[in-house]
């Protein structure tokens, strides 16, 4: 164990004495499922919550969002027009979405 996660597991236990972390929003709920965290940096997905808990998403997140609606709407087409406009759709919200976070990361570098 490293210096540093030390010092944060006594900054949690001193914090858990003196009841600071009771009463949390979420309190004795499961942690929400974020399988896209899996994939950004820790910052990231810090910055993305704390803009998401005041009501401002980053375009990436935004398009991320259309995306799986996307998918779910082209998984109930069966005509062959359809799905072929849906597919073209799709593509184009998946390259947006893909320039809009590689604009990120340069930014960030």
């Amino acid at each position: 164990m490293t210096w540093l996660s030390r010092l944060a597991e006594r900054r949690i236990q001193a914090a858990r004495l003196r009841g600071d972390l009771q009463h949390l929003e979420g309190e004795g709920k499961p942690l929400p499922d974020r399988p896209g965290d899996a994939f950004i940096s820790a910052g990231d997905a810090v910055g993305f919550r704390i803009m998401a808990e005041a009501g401002v998403l980053p375009e990436e997140i935004t398009l991320k969002k259309q995306v799986a609606a996307q998918r779910a709407h082209l998984a109930t087409l069966s005509d062959e027009g359809a799905r072929k406009a849906a597919l073209a759709e799709l593509a184009q919200l998946e390259m947006r979405q893909a320039i809009a976070e590689e604009s990120r990361r340069k930014f960030l570098r």
